[in-house]
């Protein structure tokens, strides 16, 4: 949901070809998979297009690939920052970024199911994200 979201932003300001976005899980049980239609449901229902999205496992070469490797959770930045063997890319939590959140977890909807709640909890991270890209960037 987070890489179509994001996508998604960046596409509304014109930045598309300043960005190399993907996603990935740590876990491998979902590799190959399209997002829960769960997921497509929310995002269909937001205009929000996620053809061509397929899981994948994070590996060691996303690290030096790209500038920012983003997790959900605690847990996720844990395994992340296990896994990273470069300096390059700043791993963040997402909601680490949204200074007036005090719940920093996005909760996984496979198992809540409340697809909505993490559809506004990514949209704010996300905006939070491109702001943080622009200014470090200087995108403007």
């Amino acid at each position: 949901m987070a890489e179509a979201v994001f996508r998604h932003m960046v596409s509304a300001e014109g930045l598309e070809d300043r960005f190399l976005i993907d996603s990935a899980g740590t876990g491998n049980w979902h590799i190959g998979k399209p997002p829960h239609h769960g997921t497509r449901g929310i995002l269909d229902e937001y205009g929000i297009s996620y053809e061509g999205l397929k899981a994948r496992q994070v590996s060691t070469e996303d690290f030096s690939e790209f500038d920012y490797i983003v997790a959900m959770d605690v847990q996720n930045e844990k395994d992340l920052r296990r896994l990273s063997q470069s300096e390059h890319a700043q791993i963040v939590k997402l909601l680490d970024l949204v200074p007036d959140m005090m719940n920093k977890e996005v909760p996984d909807p496979y198992y809540t199911g409340n697809f909505e709640e993490v559809y506004e909890l990514v949209g704010k991270g996300c905006r939070a994200l491109l702001e943080r890209i622009r200014q470090e960037a200087q995108l403007d």
